[in-house]
């Protein structure tokens, strides 16, 4: 091997011109070298450190690490790191890694028009729309709300969403408060947001809308009103007198003063007030021996005026009794 160096140096001294070059005979292998091996069970390459014919091969021993950084045209590699740095060189962060779990929270609602509803004409349904930073992305969900009776939950999943017939999809740069987003040919109108969401769209210098309120649900306005409650009228309801005030009857013991008249006198009666149907009924008391006809009854059971001289006649005419 010293000789084949010896003879390949002479012959690179020598300039290449006829008769200058020589034929070395010890040469007999010209085999490509072997350059794979396993070790351990495991494939591993190797570089080749003689070539063909035995000749050794120069070269710089680099990994595949030492290219990488040799071909990273940064400029410490050649003019080696300065002392005093002016300004601090800021690490390079993917947008998808400084993004990550960063979400824009903006709220939202959408008119619903409601057919062959008495009720009501159109629903207010509230939403929140998601914006993920990481990727540009916008999900919509309605917060569940109890027997609401509609389907709730995510009405959009996440995705990039087209904004125009171009192809251009929505950017959080187009979004702000008291404006109208159209997903998918439905309206929403985003009327607040949260606070990290206010911070950073004015740290990326947007002027952001002042918030709104927005407008009530009218048929969850209905609901929320206390039920009517009815109170029976001042008149006396029949049917209640009926089933309450059956078979009670007030009793008042009276007598009939007749002493003005010849051969009068004063005579005991009963008065019956029967509460079912306020009639009245007079009674007369009799007394043994009193000569008297013995049927007791003065005054049959019926409803006595109060104003006894309005009350119409077509029959001769009667006289009411005070008692």
């Amino acid at each position: 091997m010293a000789s084949d160096d010896k003879t390949s140096g002479i012959t690179a001294a020598l300039p290449f011109l006829p008769g200058n070059t020589f034929t070395d005979k010890t040469r007999t292998k010209y085999h490509r070298s072997h350059t794979l091996a396993y070790k351990n069970g495991y494939s591993i390459p190797s570089r080749p450190t003689v070539g063909i014919g035995g000749t050794r091969i120069p070269y710089n021993q680099l990994s595949e690490a030492d290219l990488d950084e040799l071909s990273n045209m940064h400029p410490s590699l050649t003019y080696g790191n300065s002392s005093t740095s002016a300004v601090p060189m800021v690490e390079f962060v993917p947008a998808h890694v400084s993004f990550d779990k960063k979400v824009l929270n903006f709220d939202a609602y959408f008119k619903q028009t409601v057919h062959e509803s008495p009720d009501e004409y159109y629903r207010v349904r509230y939403v929140k729309v998601y914006y993920y930073l990481e990727d540009d992305s916008i999900s919509v969900v309605e917060p569940p709300k109890e027997n609401s009776g509609i389907p709730q939950g995510k009405l959009i999943k996440r995705h990039q969403i087209p904004c125009n017939d171009l192809g251009d999809c929505w950017h959080w740069k187009k979004l702000n408060l008291g404006i109208d987003v159209a997903f998918y040919g439905k309206i929403f109108h985003i009327y607040n947001c949260d606070d990290w969401t206010g911070e950073f769209l004015k740290s990326e210098g947007i002027e952001l809308n002042p918030p709104e309120q927005p407008p009530a649900d009218p048929y969850t306005q209905t609901r929320l009103k206390p039920p009517h409650t009815f109170h029976t009228p001042s008149d006396f309801d029949k049917l209640r007198q009926f089933i309450e005030l059956d078979r009670k009857v007030l009793r008042f013991y009276c007598v009939w003063d007749d002493r003005d008249n010849m051969f009068g006198e004063i005579r005991p009666y009963i008065l019956h007030y029967y509460l079912v149907d306020d009639t009245v009924e007079v009674c007369e008391v009799h007394e043994p021996n009193d000569g008297r006809d013995p049927f007791p009854v003065l005054l049959c059971r019926q409803r006595l005026p109060k104003e006894r001289w309005n009350v119409p006649c077509c029959v001769g005419s009667f006289r009411i009794l005070e008692l």
